[in-house]
């Protein structure tokens, strides 16, 4: 890891200018600057009596499905007064710059997309949907006072396009995740906080083969050592790079 925060940075922005197939990661900390709370953050008031699996497992739809649709709605509502910030808008622009650049996000409120990022690798789904027979609908819900709607094939419950506590990752995304690994040579982390599985293990998975890896975190990044480690907020340090590339 390099010494100071300028020779990080001078060295990542060399990194930018040489490589070519570019992975990002993003995590929470890049929406938690468009005023979107994490998970965990999420839970106060009301929200605060329940435990995580309550809201966010396949057990605990069972059990209570129009609590896990109010809390979803309750977060969709918030999402929806959200507006993409300059992480989002630069990490846009970068698509167009670095024409080999996989965008991969642990986020379910599509800010990315709405910034204009185009082929976002989604690991946790968005929160816009529901799903049911491996089909994907619009969400009819906005404030959470509704039924919960029914998948008009099997007349099922739809529920959230997430992925819950105890669910593996779609098969289809961690293959194009896989691949894109596999072929990268310059590894970024966002805003993520390195303790979620599979995600924290991306980074130490390209250093095997080589890749030049950097994480922008608001705080120390738990786990491996990356080339470059640069804490601040992503929208401020995302600038300065956009600004030398």
């Amino acid at each position: 890891m390099k010494s100071s925060p300028s020779e990080g940075l001078l060295d990542l922005v060399e990194q930018l200018k040489s490589k070519s197939n570019l992975v990002i990661l993003t995590g929470a900390g890049v929406s938690a600057e468009s005023g979107i709370p994490t998970f965990r953050d999420a839970q106060e008031g009301l929200w605060s009596e329940y435990n995580p699996e309550d809201l966010a497992s396949p057990a605990g739809f069972r059990k209570n499905p129009k609590l896990v649709f109010d809390w979803y709605a309750w977060r969709r509502s918030v999402v929806l007064k959200s507006l993409p910030n300059m992480t989002h808008q630069i990490l846009a622009d970068w698509t167009n710059k670095f024409p080999n650049l996989t965008l991969i996000t642990q986020n379910v409120d599509g800010l990315h997309q709405s910034a204009g990022s185009k082929g976002v690798i989604e690991m946790h789904g968005n929160i816009h949907r529901l799903v049911c027979c491996n089909k994907r609908h619009p969400s009819p819900w906005i404030d959470g006072n509704g039924e919960v709607p029914r998948c008009e094939k099997c007349n099922s419950l739809l529920r959230p396009d997430i992925v819950w506590f105890g669910e593996m990752l779609n098969n289809g995304v961690m293959s194009e995740i896989n691949k894109a690994l596999k072929q990268c040579d310059l590894f970024i982390a966002i805003g993520t906080s390195g303790v979620v599985y599979p995600a924290a293990g991306f980074l130490e998975k390209v250093k095997v083969s080589g890749a030049f890896t950097a994480i922008i975190n608001k705080e120390k990044f738990p786990f491996g050592t990356a080339d470059v480690q640069l804490e601040g907020l992503s929208s401020q340090i995302l600038s300065v790079l956009n600004d030398k590339i």
